[in-house]
């Protein structure tokens, strides 16, 4: 009776460290993977910008995320974004306005979606669904229909480039009215060109350049605060 008594407990005894090694640690899976993750998040932004110790650039937006763990690494402006751009002296060139934006620092590329409007100290105001801003190359580009406008001509069109100062742009692909004096050469040896009829008039599909206007008086910004990112 005594041995059975053992044995028992000898079976029970083994029945519990079974049942204690195959014990499972149970680990709720992360809410937000590892890429997803900002290194910062500002909210009323409203500061300045440099590259290479030169201001660029004044930013105004709602929310600012900095992901550097994304490939490629970015700023988001998911709320909306206001830029004022600068010259090298700091003169006012121009305003850009977009609903989103992204910037990707190390190719220093901005990329702009939505209601995306640029309006510079000439009078050009540009309008489009997308822009690209290279600063290595000093230049924004689209690829989406985009509208042109200047005191003298309206230019629209499927692709847009320019230097980043707005004065030497590109339109092809482009549909747009003229003043007399552009079409005129100066000495009047070419004929106007004639209107096709039956409606068989076709948008023209040449590459058109403007010629650059007159800079107008840029005014002097007095903000002194900057940020290096």
């Amino acid at each position: 009776m005594e041995g059975r008594l053992i044995s028992i407990s000898l079976f029970v005894a083994l029945l519990a460290t079974s049942a204690c090694s195959e014990q499972k640690t149970h680990i709720a899976p992360a809410i937000h993977e590892r890429d997803s993750v900002s290194m910062m998040t500002s909210y009323g932004v409203n500061t300045l910008i440099s590259d290479s110790g030169v201001i660029k650039y004044k930013i105004v937006a709602e929310r600012w995320d900095v992901n550097t763990v994304k490939n490629p690494p970015r700023w988001t402006f998911d709320k909306g974004i206001f830029m004022e751009q600068f010259d090298e002296q700091f003169h006012i060139e121009g305003y850009i306005q977009a609903d989103t934006a992204w910037y990707y620092d190390q190719q220093k590329l901005w990329e702009l979606r939505g209601r995306v409007s640029i309006r510079n100290v000439n009078g050009l105001l540009f309008r489009s669904e997308e822009l690209f801003w290279d600063s290595n190359r000093h230049e924004f580009y689209s690829y989406q229909f985009s509208r042109v406008i200047t005191p003298e001509r309206t230019l629209e069109g499927t692709y847009f480039r320019s230097d980043e100062h707005m004065t030497h742009y590109t339109v092809t692909n482009s549909v747009g009215s003229f003043q007399a004096s552009d079409m005129e050469s100066d000495d009047n040896s070419q004929q106007k060109p004639q209107t096709a009829k039956n409606g068989d008039q076709k948008a023209d599909t040449s590459q058109v350049e403007v010629p650059v206007r007159q800079a107008a008086t840029r005014h002097k910004s007095t903000h002194k605060s900057t940020y290096q990112p």
